[in-house]
């Protein structure tokens, strides 16, 4: 009598296990041998590892992954999993979308995807108190609510980026509302630091660029069943543009709004990034917008180290491996 194949999670196959398990189909390449023969790479995730099946020209399963197969869809697989020096591979065995059926053995779309750790509403909740506490400017205040409000449901749910850093559900608003707490400290500290600088450093415009300085990814990036995904418009403009053309939409409703706040808005959301090959066409030209520049930048880049750390390490391994998004190896200590 034969065991039964085990039903498992994808995540928690060893290498050399046969497992039947629910996967998601991220992406399907097709390519050619060098004798010019098709083949398809065909990448299984779950919602933390993800692992890639060849399907060559000559097997059986070639037929149906060009015809049937698509990125985005739920499949129970049975397969048997390896490690190799290209990567996590399966050898699959048996292939079948999802049913109603797999619900009852375990099957959640939830799993899949990556989430904020924190609470959406809470998080966007607080971050409206933070814009009605802190703006002192009513024409400017109306204009963040506004944005806000009119895409409440993006701002709580978005990636704030496809890779590198808070890119999955809700990152977009941990990483916005991160970055207007540190843009109230930055504010309150150089106000008091730098009393008299002429104009004074407006608090209220560093908050509303802290809020606003990203907006233009709810344009940018759209969610998919297989991930975020950059947008046409995302592609073509970029969400620093797309960020400016909102203020400038919603600025459009408020006439109070006086020219030269709206010109320093603006030019925050436009120089956030600071250098032209990180998407800037401008640098920082303004103290409020050199705050807002930094307060984005160090949140991305500690997200970026702390998510390394994070990678339970090799027995006495001293430092990361440089598979991050900072391509660096990140010190754990002498005694890791």
């Amino acid at each position: 009598m034969t065991n039964p194949i085990p039903l498992t999670r994808f995540c928690n196959l060893e290498a050399g296990q046969q497992a039947d398990c629910f996967v998601l189909l991220s992406a399907k390449d097709r390519g050619k041998t060098r004798d010019g023969k098709p083949y398809f790479r065909v990448t299984f995730r779950d919602a933390t590892r993800q692992a890639t099946a060849m399907i060559w020209s000559d097997t059986r399963w070639f037929a149906d992954c060009e015809a049937g197969w698509r990125e985005g869809g739920f499949y129970k697989i049975r397969c048997r999993y390896e490690e190799s020096q290209y990567g996590p591979q399966i050898d699959l065995q048996r292939i079948r979308e999802i049913t109603e059926e797999d619900s009852a053995d375990g099957f959640d779309p939830a799993e899949f995807f990556d989430t904020t750790r924190f609470d959406p509403e809470e998080m966007y909740s607080e971050l409206c108190q933070l814009v009605r506490d802190q703006i002192g400017e009513e024409p400017l205040r109306d204009l963040v609510i506004s944005i806000l409000d009119a895409h409440a449901t993006a701002v709580k749910e978005s990636a704030a980026a496809v890779r590198n850093h808070h890119a999955f559900r809700g990152g977009y608003l941990e990483h916005v509302l991160s970055v207007t707490r540190t843009c109230v400290y930055l504010a309150d500290k150089y106000s008091e630091y730098y009393p008299a600088a002429n104009p004074p450093l407006s608090k209220s415009l560093v908050v509303a660029g802290g809020v606003l300085h990203d907006i233009g990814k709810v344009r940018e990036l759209e969610f998919q069943p297989h991930g975020h995904a950059y947008t046409p418009q995302g592609r073509l403009v970029g969400h620093i543009l797309l960020g400016r053309d909102i203020i400038r939409e919603f600025a459009q409703d408020i006439p109070a709004l006086d020219e030269e706040t709206l010109l320093r808005l603006e030019h925050i959301i436009i120089a956030h990034q600071n250098l032209p090959e990180w998407g800037s066409p401008v640098a920082p030209h303004t103290p409020e917008s050199l705050l807002v520049h930094y307060a984005d930048d160090i949140d991305a880049k500690y997200h970026m180290m702390a998510t390394a750390l994070e990678v339970p390490p090799e027995e006495g391994e001293q430092f990361t491996t440089k598979d991050n998004p900072l391509r660096r190896a990140i010190f754990r200590g002498l005694q890791a």
